[in-house]
């Protein structure tokens, strides 16, 4: 470590004495290029910047009560901003109205002008990260040769970026809601022909939908219970069809033989209606252990009581016993009269029972047929169902489709109507334009002291440089380099009075010339830095 310090410092001490030894190739260079710089710069013109702070201001609903349908993205809307504003007709008729680049006009076209009035424009956010809760700000500065000018250019720039994105987010959210409106239109209407559909199949397939099914069952309970009763009925009116047929066969055989006396066979009629009454009368107290009076089995089996009650009543007076003979004539003479009413009474309730019997005949086919119809609707249910699935599952995707675009739609109304009432995002100066009173460039004193050290860098290099080209022994380290042998005396350095007063002069003159050139650096680099 010892080793490598004390090799750091021969090194820097012999870079020292080259440059003393060769300092006039260190000190014009550096004068030279440093005084250039300072000219070139008072030679060049001044230029002024005109500098404007928009901030981007957040709507003022919150978001959570209307979204916005228009970029919050900050570098994308300056980017598109920038684009509509710097155009090449926006930037001529900017030229034309401010006078700008009159002294090139003559030697630049309209196309290059453009090019180097975009050149003088700088837009720059003031956040390089993305906008915090959609606020941020920006700058815009336009550089030219008169103060004047170039605040009146940026005053315009400001007033058309702020116009512009007024415009721009108008007519992107009114194109927005536009396009909503007119992909609502369509899904509306196919959700119309959808819901026709659905709405036909279920007309066209009624009593066979999924929804029916558990009615249908219901119903095929109901009929097999109904087609139960009528054929219960049915074997009931036949019975009593065999029991009417049975009572008129014994009265017709009793009207053949004669008057009958009492006791005799004309009994068994009488027997019969009333055992026929009370099967009955039986049959009535089971149905209202049931049902109530009116349910249509009881009412039919109580008008068949009140008919035997009254073929009975009407065979009781025909056959009743007499008391003595002096009304037995009358008797005789009246029982035939009453023979034929109680025959014709029941040959009337046999032609009802035959009715009966036909009428439940024909309810029992239709309540087959009815049976029959409820089993096949019943059996394409589950056919229904999934044709049903099918098109109810595009309505459900079109109504929820049609839904979305609906809450969307208003939402963008929301939005385009808090744009044009100036409640949504907008641009808002925050720093007026202002006017220049010092130039921005050039930059004399960065560009002189850029020149001054250019110029001193330069003169080192050539110092080193002529030193590796001169070959000269003026050391012991010389000679060592150049013998291999070591030396064994010394000859100092003799010179006369005559030189010793000429290397006296040559040394004052040197550092006179030294101080004057380092007084005109600092004299010059302060003036740069006075008129910067």
């Amino acid at each position: 470590m010892a080793q490598q310090d004390e090799n750091i410092d021969i090194t820097l001490e012999r870079a020292l004495e080259v440059a003393r030894r060769r300092r006039w190739w260190v000190l014009v260079p550096t004068t030279v290029i440093a005084l250039a710089a300072a000219l070139v710069t008072f030679m060049l013109p001044k230029r002024y910047q005109s500098e404007a702070t928009i901030l981007v201001e957040g709507q003022q609903v919150p978001e959570r009560y209307v979204t916005s349908n228009t970029t919050n993205d900050l570098q994308e809307v300056l980017l598109i901003m920038t684009d509509a504003i710097l155009s090449r007709t926006q930037l001529l008729q900017i030229i034309d109205e401010f006078g700008l680049y009159s002294s090139e006009r003559s030697r630049l076209s309209p196309e290059q002008m453009v090019e180097v009035m975009r050149g003088n424009i700088s837009i720059q956010p003031t956040d390089k990260g993305p906008a915090p809760k959609g606020l941020n700000a920006f700058k815009i500065s336009f550089t030219g040769d008169d103060p004047r000018s170039v605040q009146a250019v940026a005053e315009r720039l400001t007033t058309l970026f702020i116009k512009e994105n007024n415009e721009s987010k108008q007519e992107q959210s009114t194109d927005t809601t536009k396009f909503l409106a007119d992909k609502l239109a369509e899904a509306e209407a196919d959700l119309k022909e959808k819901d026709i559909r659905v709405r036909d199949f279920k007309m066209k397939n009624l009593g066979e939908l999924p929804e029916q099914q558990q009615g249908n069952y219901s119903t095929l309970t109901m009929l097999h219970n109904q087609l139960q009763n009528s054929m219960t009925a049915l074997e009931r009116a036949r019975e009593q069809q065999a029991y009417y047929q049975s009572l008129l066969s014994q009265y017709q055989d009793i009207a053949a033989s004669g008057i009958p006396v009492a006791g005799s066979q004309d009994a068994n009629p009488l027997d019969a209606m009333r055992a026929e009454l009370t099967k009955l009368q039986n049959e009535r107290a089971e149905l209202l252990a049931r049902y109530t009076e009116k349910y249509p089995d009881v009412v039919k089996i109580d008008q068949q009581i009140k008919e035997t009650q009254a073929l009975l009543a009407a065979a009781s007076k025909t056959s009743g016993p007499h008391k003595d003979g002096a009304t037995q004539d009358a008797s005789i003479e009246a029982k035939p009269v009453e023979k034929d009413a109680a025959l014709a009474q029941l040959k009337s309730q046999l032609k009802a029972n035959q009715i009966e019997i036909q009428n439940d005949l024909a309810d029992q086919k239709d309540i087959q047929s009815r049976i029959e119809d409820c089993s096949r609707r019943l059996n394409l249910t589950p056919v229904r169902e999934q044709q049903l699935a099918d098109l109810q599952r595009g309505y459900d995707l079109s109504k929820k489709n049609y839904d979305d675009l609906l809450a969307k739609k208003t939402e963008s109304e929301l939005a385009t109507s808090l744009i044009q009432r100036q409640q949504g995002e907008r641009f808002r100066i925050i720093d007026q334009p202002s006017l220049p009173t010092k130039p921005s460039s050039p930059a004399r004193i960065k560009v002189s002291l850029g020149g001054l050290v250019a110029g001193l860098g330069l003169g080192l290099a050539l110092a080193f440089f002529v030193e590796s080209r001169d070959h000269s022994l003026r050391n012991e380290h010389d000679l060592r380099r150049a013998f291999a042998f070591p030396l064994m005396l010394g000859v100092p350095l003799l010179l006369s009075k005559a030189e010793e007063h000429r290397r006296t002069r040559l040394a004052a003159l040197e550092w006179i010339c030294g101080i004057l050139v380092c007084v005109l650096l600092g004299v010059t680099e302060f003036y740069a830095y006075w008129r910067s």
